[in-house]
């Protein structure tokens, strides 16, 4: 998916919707404030996992490992609560206000993804 449209969950007509735009109903579109932090924030994940993985290659000791994967996955998972914030604060919203029920739904089983 290219950089214009990471922030959609369809790929409407780039010349009619921002690219900080989230699609969920045809006939609107909202803008999500955290898209930001959330890509800073996977900028200093992504740094981390590639630290863990030198410290693999350079076979540092496995306890070592083991906390700096735990650190990530704690990284990772604040990502998460971000991105769940800014979707229940916009998108769902949007949804409740738009009847729309599909969008409910994939939250749901996106949050049963996430929990797992």
């Amino acid at each position: 998916m290219d950089t214009e449209n990471k922030n959609r969950h369809t790929e409407p007509d780039k010349e009619t919707i921002p690219a900080n735009s989230h699609t969920h109903h045809p006939s609107h579109s909202h803008s999500h404030t955290q898209t930001q932090a959330v890509l800073n924030r996977m900028s200093r994940a992504i740094g981390h996992m590639e630290a863990v993985k030198r410290m693999v290659e350079d076979g540092r000791d496995c306890s070592e490992v083991l906390v700096q994967i735990a650190a990530v996955r704690s990284a990772i998972n604040n990502i998460g609560k971000i991105i769940l914030e800014d979707h229940i604060s916009h998108c769902i919203v949007d949804a409740v206000e738009h009847g729309d029920q599909q969008s409910l739904e994939d939250l749901k089983n996106a949050i049963e993804q996430f929990i797992k």
